[in-house]
């Protein structure tokens, strides 16, 4: 006989279904998400660019003899400062001396000769008048007289010449500045035609800064200027040393140089910075702040709010009105400090995604607080 379902032995699944129901509890919505903005304001910008450069002297100058002979003394100290006009060294100057003497006696003979002469001219000029004397004898004397005057013009000529010789048996300094260290020592045997420099001398303040620009850019910066897009900047420039610290003066660009290198397609410009301390030493290697072009309205957005997609290009996340996500691709080419300049894709008043961009995605409704506020 068909067998009879016991009422209770149901009762504990119905009632698993019944505690299971009673224990869900609805969940609750959430609401919209909390993301860090930046609003975006327009300023002109000066747009710097760092490029390498070497540091050069001012002016150099390799200090050699003139006449030949053996050095007695150096009569400075290795790496001192000099001036012009300084005696740097000393060659013996005994052989100079005596020929100064000896063209001295020269000119004090022809000098004698030449009075002895004119006054014999001058009486034959007198008795010629009184045809005392033929005009032949008369002529003859007088230009006697004449040579005997050259003679004395040639005397004082070779006296001077062998005066200058004694004195450039001192070698003196042709400019200020920081002389270098001797190739030569008391005994040495120099020349006048020699090749090899007594020392050198630099003229360290002010000092050149020699530095390398790309053609491209410098083309791509007129091209900006003529349009109106930039502003020329200052001329005014600063200085990072070798080792990254700033170095405390400012420096002018002097001008740059009217070709183009054809091998690394680069210009060359040049800079002059003062250099009292002698802080710069030529030959060292320095980067060049320089000012390029003054933009006019630029954006500056921080760079944490710009990202690049799978094609590499830059894109931003900005709360629009209706506080929806919306997804711009911008042009972000140069850094400013820790920003980046935006030339297009961003407006003033756009309120740019810096915190929770990982939490969003374009179209989201979003809660926009300040930058400052979401760090918090």
């Amino acid at each position: 006989m068909p067998s009879r379902r016991h009422p209770f032995r149901t009762m504990p699944f119905a009632l698993c279904i019944l505690i299971a129901a009673c224990g869900q509890k609805e969940a609750p919505k959430k609401g919209p998400v909390e993301v860090g903005v930046v609003t975006l304001t327009a300023q002109n910008v000066t747009v710097s660019t760092e490029l390498p450069g070497r540091t050069a002297s001012t002016m150099m100058s390799e200090v050699r003899p003139q006449v030949a002979g053996v050095i007695q003394k150096r009569l400075f100290t290795e790496g001192s400062a000099v001036r012009a006009g300084q005696p740097l060294y000393q060659i013996d100057p005994s052989l100079y001396r005596a020929s100064r003497d000896e063209a001295q006696a020269t000119l004090a003979s022809a000098q004698a000769t030449a009075a002895a002469a004119q006054a014999k001219a001058n009486r034959y000029r007198i008795l010629g008048q009184s045809e005392a004397v033929s005009a032949q004898d008369r002529d003859d004397v007088v230009a006697t007289a004449r040579q005997a005057a050259a003679a004395v013009s040639q005397a004082r000529a070779t006296l001077q010449t062998t005066g200058i010789n004694l004195n450039f048996t001192q070698v003196r300094a042709p400019i200020s500045g920081r002389i270098g260290r001797s190739s030569v020592t008391p005994g040495a045997l120099v020349t006048a035609s020699q090749t090899t420099a007594l020392a050198t001398i630099q003229q360290l303040d002010p000092i050149f800064v020699d530095v390398t620009q790309s053609s491209a850019r410098l083309l791509e910066l007129r091209r900006a200027l003529a349009a109106g897009k930039a502003l020329p900047a200052s001329a005014t420039i600063r200085l990072k040393l070798d080792d990254g610290t700033d170095y405390p003066l400012d420096g002018r660009i002097e001008f740059a140089e009217p070709i183009v290198d054809p091998d690394s397609g680069t210009i060359t410009l040049r800079a002059r910075f003062p250099n009292p301390d002698g802080l710069l030493l030529p030959g060292m290697f320095v980067r060049v702040v320089a000012p390029q072009s003054v933009v006019p309205g630029a954006i500056l957005a921080p760079q944490q709010g710009i990202s690049r997609d799978p094609k590499g290009n830059a894109t931003a996340l900005v709360v629009n009105r209706k506080n929806k996500v919306e997804r711009r691709i911008v042009a972000a080419t140069q850094a400013v400090g820790d920003k980046w300049l935006v030339t297009s894709g961003l407006q003033k008043g756009d309120r740019l995604i810096v915190e929770g961009t990982d939490k969003v995605q374009p179209g989201d409704i979003v809660k926009a607080v300040t930058a400052d506020q979401a760090a918090k």
